[in-house]
């Protein structure tokens, strides 16, 4: 088989940035086949994706991706080291991938992979320096960054890498490479256009940011977007839009958070993976005191604990994750759960097969579920399944439940 490129994706949604990135990437590579491991209807970073994960699936394939498949819920509103951990697991154990590409404000492996090298060997100097910055009060990214910077003792090469967020996950793939064994090779491009927090878009540019699209999706300027979306991945959001079935911000869920922290006892808030230190009775608290999600993150707002985190716990909460779930998805080997492929992306499913007839792929749900697989693989679905009838909540008209049982895969 040739060259196959693997892909980390959220895709939310998929425009200019990414296809310059997968189109520079299958250069780069002369890769003939690309998969993409994907978020589906919840992100990394705390928050909702604005199309479900089969419109996002539409997208990608349209635009060059062979194979979709959706990394776990559980693992995709983790933190960056489980999120990265999940999708290497992922890529690893399809036996048949040669690279990963990811995008960076950094642009160059070298610097990246020297910081992954000290995150997984935590020299013994490193851990002193990062306790003592911890002691401070700081939050962990900032007493992380600030503690590389004093071990590694180059401010002019390492500066400013860990305060990008493309560029933290891409040092988390490389962890995750190496503490898989992994073989497969790690390349990154350049982000182009706009940042990942620029919330405007240029009318000169074609580049803008996925929050700056989702942004002018909120205030009914879509119209604005066609020139930093793909025409086809443009189509299926509009389409989306005249239905009612977006999302645009955890926003959209204010009633259920608030609800489920206030039925929650602290105790068990307190089991809600990120929750340390007591910061089950500031969310206990704010929720007890307000009915937006905006105003119990100003409530809770402290430099011990980023707004991300805070809108992870959030998720976690309505979702039912629970510090066991995080530690389960830890210890075991995910499903390769498909959502849509392309007669390419057929073919490496049968190579896929071929090379390990143990994994387990999952085409349809009500069959992974009705065979009564492994508990705690049926326990990672059952969180899939949940999260998408919770999405749904968000949507303006036909909100319905159990569409990880009824939609089909999408099939080109």
């Amino acid at each position: 088989m040739s060259n196959v490129l693997g892909i980390i994706s959220e895709y939310n949604p998929f425009h200019n940035g990414h296809l310059y990135h997968l189109n520079e990437s299958k250069k780069r590579t002369q890769s003939d086949y690309t998969i993409a491991i994907m978020t589906g209807n919840f992100t990394q970073r705390g928050d909702v994706s604005i199309v479900d994960k089969w419109s996002k699936t539409k997208m990608a394939i349209e635009n060059g991706i062979d194979l979709v498949i959706e990394l776990p819920t559980v693992y995709a509103i983790s933190s960056a080291e489980n999120f990265a951990e999940g999708n290497i697991k992922i890529l690893d154990s399809l036996q048949i991938v040669d690279y990963i590409s990811f995008g960076s404000e950094c642009n160059d492996i070298s610097v990246l992979d020297d910081i992954a090298n000290v995150l997984c060997e935590e020299p013994e100097e490193y851990r002193t320096i990062l306790s003592h910055e911890l002691s401070k009060g700081v939050s962990f990214p900032k007493a992380r960054e600030k503690a590389l910077m004093m071990y590694l003792n180059n401010v002019r090469r390492f500066a400013n890498v860990l305060s990008e967020p493309n560029n933290i996950l891409g040092i988390e793939y490389l962890k995750a490479l190496k503490r898989q064994k992994s073989t497969i090779q790690p390349l990154t491009i350049k982000r182009q256009g706009a940042g990942h927090n620029d919330h405007t878009i240029s009318s000169s540019s074609k580049f803008a940011s996925a929050s700056a699209i989702r942004n002018l999706c909120l205030s009914n300027k879509s119209s604005l977007i066609q020139n930093v979306m793909p025409n086809s991945s443009y189509k299926i959001l509009n389409e989306n839009i005249r239905k009612g079935n977006i999302v645009t911000n955890i926003s959209a869920y204010d009633k259920e958070i608030i609800y489920t922290l206030r039925k929650m006892s602290t105790d068990e808030i307190a089991n809600l993976p990120d929750v340390t230190e007591g910061l089950e009775f500031a969310l206990k608290s704010a929720a007890n005191e307000c009915n937006t999600v905006i105003e119990l993150l100003s409530l809770v707002d402290s430099k011990r604990y980023t707004k991300t985190r805070i809108q992870r716990i959030l998720l976690y909460a309505i979702l039912g994750i629970t510090k066991k779930d995080i530690q389960i998805s830890k210890n075991i080997k995910p499903y390769i759960r498909i959502l849509g492929f392309n007669e390419k992306g057929s073919g490496l499913l049968s190579e896929i097969s071929s090379r390990n007839p143990k994994l387990e792929l999952v085409s349809s749900v009500k069959k992974f579920m009705d065979k009564g697989p492994n508990k705690n693989l049926k326990l990672m679905m059952e969180k899939d399944i949940w999260a998408s009838n919770v999405y749904t909540l968000g949507f303006e008209y036909e909100s319905k439940a159990n569409l990880d049982y009824t939609e089909k895969l999408i099939t080109y």
